[in-house]
Parts: structure tokens; sequence; C-alpha cells
């Protein structure tokens, strides 16, 4: 591809388990997403280790700034950008990928552009779409959030509805550990949940009247009585119905509140973000609601849905409009997607 002319943004992403470094076009042409996963070696603790994830973005960093440059063809002085994730996340790992993304916006003296995990999950569908524009609902499930985000804009975000306890993708990964099948759990349930019955074992799904929050304590916690009761009785546990039934349960009440804010705000457009929307279950019932109801539904791919520098290059193009930020950006380990803006200064360099 010939760069001549379009702004080419570097993003960084290390604000889990995952070291990634894109260089994106004009916002939404991925020349490159280089994703290295800590996942292998957080299995045998059943989560991620901070310290440990923190060490390994150090370790990975220079290797995979270098891996997303050569693949997109482009030198360190072709960027016009750099954007980072800022927060939330463990602080640890989130300091490495600051501390890159400053050493070489300093170093060739280019815009700094800070950027909020859920913000650049959002914008992961405008890769995978690149017709889509705002203003749209989006349900954001993952390991660490649970969010339903009125999208107005680009850059411009109001949460309607969000977790009260576990979010969802946590809830997967506590429940497959209780069954021993492994980490991490959203995938491996996910596989199983295809073999069992999700109508098997009734499961409880969690309303607040008029809010939109969700709660995924309950569930698990009647998950977990589930198997101790059965095991008391000397039962056969079947894992797929478990797991099919688990699953129901959460995609059923995600689904429900998405639907909810789409018909509160009027819009016609529904989208899918973060780790979970890669769950099978949880795009086949989003998709059926949304063509019943007649709206458009978008979601992106599996690859996009996990953290990846892409999303993040992807959200620092829209926000480099009025968003900048200089030397002294910090890490933040929890910080609301809401007036981001407000953060950061524009003119800072």
């Amino acid at each position: 591809m010939d760069n001549k002319g379009h702004i080419l943004t570097l993003g960084i992403e290390s604000s889990c388990d995952e070291t990634s470094v894109a260089i994106v076009a004009e916002g939404r042409i991925v020349l490159s997403n280089i994703i290295s996963s800590q996942i292998e070696i957080h299995k045998a603790f059943g989560g991620v280790v901070p310290e440990i994830a923190s060490r390994k973005h150090v370790e990975a960093i220079i290797g995979v700034i270098d891996a997303a440059l050569k693949e997109a063809n482009v030198s360190l002085s072709e960027i016009d950008q750099i954007g980072v994730t800022f927060g939330p996340g463990l602080i640890g790992a989130l300091l490495v990928g600051l501390s890159a993304a400053k050493t070489i916006a300093f170093a060739l003296n280019k815009p700094l552009i800070p950027v909020h995990h859920i913000e650049g999950h959002i914008s992961a569908n405008f890769i995978e779409y690149p017709e889509l524009k705002p203003p749209f609902v989006c349900l954001v499930a993952s390991g660490g959030h649970s969010h339903i985000v009125d999208c107005r804009s680009y850059g411009d975000f109001r949460i309607m509805g969000r977790t009260r306890d576990d979010a969802a993708g946590e809830a997967f990964d506590k429940i497959s550990r209780a069954l021993e099948l492994g980490y991490p759990g959203g995938p491996v349930i996910d596989r199983m949940a295809k073999e069992g019955n999700p109508h098997a074992i009734q499961f409880p799904k969690v309303h607040f009247n008029d809010s939109l929050d969700f709660s995924f304590s309950g569930v698990k916690t009647s998950v977990l009585n589930y198997l101790n009761n059965t095991k008391a009785r000397g039962e056969e546990i079947i894992s797929a119905d478990v797991c099919a039934s688990f699953q129901r349960a959460v995609v059923d009440i995600l689904v429900e509140n998405l639907m909810k804010a789409a018909d509160k705000t009027g819009y016609k457009k529904i989208c899918l973000a973060g780790g979970v929307a890669a769950n099978s279950a949880l795009r086949k019932a989003a998709e059926e609601a949304a063509l019943k109801a007649g709206i458009e539904f978008y979601r992106p791919s599996p690859i996009l849905c996990t953290d990846n520098g892409a999303m993040i290059a992807c959200a620092a193009h829209y926000a480099s409009k009025e968003r900048r930020a200089g030397s002294n950006l910090n890490a933040f380990a929890n910080v609301s997607i809401e007036n981001i803006d407000g953060l950061f200064n524009k003119s800072a360099n």
C-alpha cells in the first residue's frame, strides 16, 4: 500500500497480558497488528498475575514494536502520531506501554494521544466496518468490563449500564475454574456449551428495575452451589449442560439490556466489543435480536475482540482532534470513559 498522504498512527496496548503494537492508516486501514500473548504463561496460575505480566511486557515491547514496523513496511520517522492505552488496567502493565509511547513521541517530536481501553474496544468496530459511524449503542464485555455505552460521536461516550460486581468474562473464568476446564474460561465454555443443553439447569438472571446495570456474582454463586450440591448427592455433573445453561443466563441478560439501551436511545445500530464479544452464543443472540427489532448489528472479528494495538491506533486517530498528552502522562487503574477529553490539554506536547 502507498502510504503517501495517509495519517499513520502507531498504537500501543499493554493494559493486561497482551503486548500489542499496530500501525494504522487513516484510522481504519490496518497495516500491521502484532500481538504477543501471555496466556500460556498465566494458565498455570488460573488467571493473570500482575507482576509477571509487567515483566513480560518489558521483555516483549521492543520486539513487538519492531515487528509492527517491519510488517507495515514503514519506519518510525514516517509515523505521524502515537496512541497508547493509559487506563484502565494493571498499573505495572500500563506503565510499560506508556513508557514506550512517551519515548517514541519525545524522540520523534510527534503527538502523544492517550486512549481509554474501553474506547479502544469500541473502535475495533470502525476497523471491521469502514462505513460505520456514530451514534450507536455498544456492549463492551470482557474479563474486566461489562458496560453498555452510548457512543454519541467519536470520543463522546455515556455509560448507560455497567456491572455492579463481576464482569462477564470474569464470571466465565471462575466457572471454568470450578469445572476444572482451564484458563481462559470464555473460549472453553463456549466450545463445551455447544455440546450441552442450555435449558438443562435454570440459573438466575438479575434485573434492576429501570437500571441497565448487570450483576453476575449471583449466577456465579448459583452455579457453584449447583456443583457442590450435585457432588454432595453423589450425582453426575454434566459439564456441557452446566456450561450451556450458565452461558445462556449470561448472554440473555447481556442482550436484553443491550436492546433496552437501543430502544431508550432510539438508535438503529448496536455493536459488540471486548473479549466476550467473540462468544458465539452472544454474537448469534445479539444478531437475532437486532434482526427482530429491525436495527443494524456490528461486531468485530475475534482477533479484534482481544486486546490489540489496532483498536488503540484507530481510537487515537479520532481522539487526536481533541486530545493530547505530554511527558507527564500517567497510568490509571480505574478511570471512566466519560469526558476523557476533559482529562487532557489539547495543546500539550
